[in-house]
């Protein structure tokens, strides 16, 4: 997973939490089918929500703990580098610019 970028690991999330939702009414929409093999495949599903729910937490943490890894390590290259900072934020602004004023 250490491949995925942090748009891919966002819209993982999302999807992931879309399909744990509709699971979750599925199982609310069959709760009165009683027979032998519904049972066992709402438990079965039950338990594999369950898992799913548990490693998109993990997921989302990860995630989360990236984010704000990288935030950290900016903010500490800035207050290290404020000249240097100050210049690359600059020239940035300038390509923008001129990318802006080409249009």
């Amino acid at each position: 997973m250490s491949d995925l970028t942090v748009t891919q690991r966002e819209k993982l999330i999302a999807d992931l939490r879309l399909v744990v939702a509709d699971a979750e009414e599925l199982l609310k929409m069959t709760a009165d089918e009683v027979g032998e093999a519904a049972v066992g495949l709402r438990e079965r599903l039950q338990e594999r929500l369950s898992q799913a729910r548990h490693r998109l937490l993990t997921l989302q943490s990860a995630v989360t703990d990236n984010a704000k890894a990288a935030g950290r390590a900016a903010d500490d290259y800035v207050h290290d580098h404020p000249w240097q900072s100050v210049a690359i934020g600059a020239g940035v602004g300038v390509l923008v610019g001129l990318l802006l004023a080409r249009r």
